[in-house]
């Protein structure tokens, strides 16, 4: 498993009682053995899920092998059996795989880490699978994204069970934010999944990537493809599910990102991206990850500290806020 999915919640959890919470914390495995962990270690549990008492609160965590392989029918089994018990169920990360292998995600709106979102909708059709989501309630079942959003999942929780004032304790006493600005895109890749099968569609993508900075408006596109513009748009809608202009802003905002982290200015990345103004690569990152691209830039180029009272050229403040 995962040591984070473990470690993250249980530490958000430990630290309440600090402040009046009465949490106690209990770790099962399928025939109470020993779990190795991602960082080699491995943790003893207190008992064997088959034997284990019911929980208010029961938390799946993930694994980096479970989104490539079938599920253990074991430790599917033992999910269904703990969460029929459960006052409240709950997967961190790739946790789950394991709630839709044991049926509990059947008909119901889930998300996971964003790297494995498209193969969660693939293998279970039934569920409704929330990319961009940082945890996702549905009735009494919780779904997170990725590795420390478990943390997120777990101070919601928290919230639900002691309010904001003593959630909000626990997260400055962890120094993490008590509800984290944004969605998993911005650290995910946009355009995910393998490329257009449709030579066409290839062609158009290489277009945009070579030249980002030319003229490539629906009429454009299709001139130079030789298609019109009715039939290049069902090709679109019928192999990608988008729009050619979607589509296009999809390969200026990736490679606007990668400008950014690169270390260019947020103006120099929509210039040479091909956006027309800044105000427009603004309104793409908010439509795409809902964050500026100046935030974007201060978390993502360097883990040093923006200095203080410093201005972008664009007239956004380091934070992000205009000046």
């Amino acid at each position: 498993m995962k040591m984070l999915d473990l470690s993250g919640p249980a530490e958000v959890f430990s630290e309440a009682n600090r402040y009046g919470a009465n949490y106690r914390l209990s770790i099962v495995s399928v025939g109470g053995t020993p779990v190795r962990t991602s960082i080699g270690i491995q943790v003893p549990v207190d008992t064997d899920a088959a034997s284990a008492p019911a929980f208010d609160t029961l938390l799946i965590t993930g694994g980096d092998l479970l989104p490539g392989r079938l599920v253990d029918p074991n430790l599917s089994a033992a999910a269904s059996r703990l969460a029929a018990t459960a006052g409240r169920v709950a997967s961190i990360c790739t946790g789950a795989f394991i709630l839709a292998a044991a049926g509990l995600l059947d008909g119901r709106r889930a998300t996971t880490h964003w790297q494995h979102t498209a193969s969660l909708a693939r293998g279970y059709p039934s569920t409704r699978v929330e990319p961009d989501a940082l945890y996702v309630k549905d009735g009494t079942l919780y779904t997170s994204a990725g590795v420390t959003a478990g943390i997120d999942l777990a101070l919601a929780l928290l919230e639900e069970d002691h309010g904001p004032g003593l959630t909000r304790d626990v997260a400055r006493s962890l120094v993490v934010y008590m509800q984290r600005p944004g969605g998993q895109s911005q650290f995910s890749a946009s355009l995910q999944g393998p490329a257009p099968r449709t030579p066409v569609l290839r062609q158009i993508q290489d277009m945009v990537q070579t030249d980002p900075t030319a003229d490539h408006s629906l009429n454009a596109l299709a001139t130079r493809v030789r298609v019109s513009a009715r039939h290049l748009t069902r090709m679109f809608r019928t192999e990608l599910d988008t729009t050619p202009m979607k589509y296009v802003e999809l390969i200026r905002f990736d490679l606007a990102k990668a400008l950014l982290d690169s270390g260019h200015s947020a103006t120099e990345a929509a210039s040479l991206s091909g956006f027309p103004s800044y105000e427009s690569l603004r309104r793409a990152f908010g439509r795409h990850l809902g964050v500026s691209p100046t935030r974007y830039r201060r978390r993502f180029t360097t883990t040093r500290p923006a200095p203080r009272h410093r201005t972008d050229p664009t007239g956004e403040a380091a934070d992000g806020e205009r000046a």
